[in-house]
């Protein structure tokens, strides 16, 4: 998951939590990468498929898991409790992606 968005006001504990959770990768914890001026963030997070559920086949139940996953990323980021404002959420399903072989 990675959300985009914009920090509200800041005092410096906010800052000093930021930048220890910082960093590119996707971890369930969450990570968070930002402007110079801490003013807009990206909010990367690792959230796990249903190990019951298989890579759906339909637009239904595709939008229904993205929306779970979404919820889930979005609540990780709220335990922070960081003001913000979300502007997007992107959902990439890793069982979904197709490796090319050389």
């Amino acid at each position: 998951m990675t959300v985009r968005g914009s920090f509200g006001p800041l005092d410096e504990q906010a800052k000093a939590a930021i930048e220890a959770a910082a960093g590119p990768a996707y971890t369930p914890a969450g990570t968070f990468t930002h402007d110079a001026t801490m003013a807009a963030f990206t909010f990367r997070c690792q959230v796990a498929a249903n190990d019951e559920s298989e890579p759906a086949d339909g637009e239904t139940e595709a939008a229904g898991g993205e929306a779970e996953a979404g919820q889930a990323a979005l609540a990780v980021l709220a335990a922070y409790g960081l003001p913000h404002r979300v502007l997007n959420v992107a959902v990439t399903d890793l069982r979904q992606v197709k490796i090319r072989r050389r």
